[in-house]
């Protein structure tokens, strides 16, 4: 399940897990006391996809601070943990599912599958003043939607048009690194510092709102 344990910034944790497709493994990978109140939980969903991301994430959460935590949600479904010792952010593809934690900054995580099908949605998501390198078409728009995705989870707002409140900055894509990526939908007109790396069929992107 998990795949990578990393520690950022001191008080900082990301975890990355291969998704299982056998959620009754899942549900005896939870701790214990858990187990049958993530089972009533379970039984009401009617998507089984939804049900084995919902058991991952757990599941990667107790695999990557070894102690039980309760994952919640703000009314409007951002992700929050109930004893407040983190701040949270989860993302899923069909194959991987990851967690980012922090003690002290909100923080923003998000992971993508690698497919051309981004090429017919770029016109939504990058503006005319993004810069875009041709000869990685797929991977750099994916990059972006990956970078506005996690600048989002970040910003308590609603109403965020990922093209016009969400913005990029110039960057040639390899296979990790930083670039840069703002927001002009509110006040702060916040720049993020938005670390990325390019796995064998997914893009990863996070970022931390120090």
């Amino acid at each position: 399940m998990l795949l990578r344990k990393e520690h950022i910034d001191g008080d900082g944790l990301i975890g990355i897990g291969k998704i299982t497709d056998n959620h009754q493994a899942l549900l005896r990978s939870l701790p214990q006391t858990q187990q049958r109140a993530a089972e009533e939980y379970v039984s009401k969903m009617r998507s089984e996809r939804r049900v084995i991301e919902w058991l991952t994430t757990r599941v990667l959460l107790f695999e990557l601070l070894g102690e039980e935590k309760i994952i919640d949600n703000r009314p409007d479904g951002r992700p929050f943990l109930k004893d407040g010792s983190y701040k949270i952010s989860i993302s899923h593809t069909k194959e991987y599912a990851a967690v980012l934690l922090h003690k002290q900054y909100s923080v923003g995580i998000d992971v993508e599958t690698i497919s051309e099908r981004v090429k017919k949605l770029a016109d939504k998501f990058i503006s005319e003043n993004e810069y875009i390198d041709l000869s990685q078409q797929v991977i750099h728009q994916l990059l972006h939607w990956s970078a506005k995705e996690t600048v989002f989870k970040m910003m308590e707002e609603s109403e965020i048009d990922f093209k016009e409140h969400l913005h990029v900055h110039p960057f040639c894509p390899g296979e990790k690194g930083v670039f840069q990526a703002s927001e002009s939908k509110t006040l702060r007109q916040k720049t993020f510092q938005i670390h990325y790396e390019v796995l064998p069929d997914a893009v990863l992107t996070w970022a931390m709102d120090r």
